[in-house]
């Protein structure tokens, strides 16, 4: 799984936490749940939208693995996706 950017407004956070949180947390998922949109194979999307807003007053921590959470959930089909 490659994903080009995460775009955060509104955060005062170690953006490199946050990343290496979301990471660790996505690929945990994945491994667990997989990829449901992906289920015929490859899937390449341009942008996942539509997604739950996250509070601002989260943790570096924290602010990773909800990211990664509410990522997952676009990709077993909530959220709008544009190919």
């Amino acid at each position: 799984m490659n994903i080009g950017e995460l775009v955060l407004d509104g955060f005062q956070v170690d953006q490199d936490r946050v990343s290496a949180e979301f990471e660790h947390e996505l690929t945990r998922l994945v491994r667990e749940r997989g990829v449901p949109l992906a289920v015929d194979g490859a899937v390449t999307m341009d942008a996942l939208s539509g997604l739950p807003p996250l509070p601002a007053g989260l943790s570096a921590r924290r602010l990773g693995q909800e990211l990664a959470r509410a990522v997952h959930a676009g990709l077993s089909g909530r959220g709008e996706v544009t190919r």
